[in-house]
């Protein structure tokens, strides 16, 4: 199948072929998990201090047929505090789980172990399955993206020299991404508790830009919030279907559609 390739100005200047890639079927499973463990390998372990709950003075002596054992009366074997207490505090229990300010029974360790593994082929197949995704016009209504037109967008190689982000704007509205640039305008004050976790803001997810070489786009792209870009050697199944969801309005370069069939080979 051949697609147009347009100029910066918008206007078809030929077509190229599409690789073998673009048949690939949908396999939402595989993109889920690819998804899955490339966001695992972002996470950072956490755990509570190894002494919490456990900085107290309370203890527990008990032994069968002693002075001041603490067998035998009629209370929970359960480490206690001792001294000059107050009467409210009178053998006031600590250190257990069960206890007021005693410790957490089960707390987080910093050395659980939070990276999935996925195998090489299973991930290689969920990238060939995204990219696929990214030239079909219903998945990509799906995911909200307003563009109406011929899918997979390909563009010449020029736009890899844009350095300005006002130029690089110009361009994607000329190939008619207006709407689509109107919609990731919106930002949204997270519901919850995120608000005060440095997560205030929610923005849309926009295009993705995929060329085989960054000559200056990179800076151009840096300015346009929920757009982005990447060299197509350097594809994910993230990238390509962010939150697992595929479909992404996809930008590609003359070259990255080129250099597709060459890493992709049928």
């Amino acid at each position: 199948m051949k697609v147009n390739v347009f100029n910066l100005q918008g206007k078809s200047i030929g077509k190229v072929e599409l690789p073998a890639v673009f048949k690939e079927p949908l396999r939402r499973d595989l993109i889920l998990r690819a998804v899955l463990a490339s966001q695992s390998s972002r996470r950072q372990p956490y755990g509570t201090n190894e002494l919490a709950g456990m900085r107290s003075s309370a203890h527990y002596h008990g032994r069968r047929r002693r002075r001041w054992t603490m067998m035998g009366r009629e209370m929970a074997r359960m480490p206690r505090l001792h001294g000059k207490i107050t009467p409210q505090l009178v053998y006031r229990a600590r250190i257990v789980p069960q206890a007021v300010k005693g410790r957490e029974a089960h707390p987080p360790k910093p050395e659980k172990v939070w990276e999935q593994k996925i195998n090489k082929k299973e991930r290689q197949k969920a990238i060939r399955s995204a990219i696929a995704a990214t030239a079909v016009p219903t998945l990509v209504a799906e995911r909200g993206h307003k563009f109406e037109g011929e899918l997979p967008i390909v563009v010449t190689d020029d736009i890899e020299s844009i350095k300005k982000t006002a130029e690089l704007k110009s361009v994607l509205s000329k190939l008619g991404l207006d709407e689509e640039l109107e919609r990731i305008k919106e930002k949204k004050i997270r519901a919850g508790k995120g608000k005060s976790r440095g997560r205030r803001y929610k923005r849309k997810t926009g295009p993705l830009i995929v060329v085989t070489e960054d000559k200056g786009i990179g800076k151009a792209v840096r300015s346009l919030p929920g757009v982005d870009m990447s060299r197509v050697e350097n594809l994910s199944a993230e990238a390509l279907a962010p939150g697992a969801m595929p479909g992404r309005l996809t930008v590609w370069t003359k070259g990255a559609i080129e250099r597709l069939s060459q890493l992709t080979p049928s």
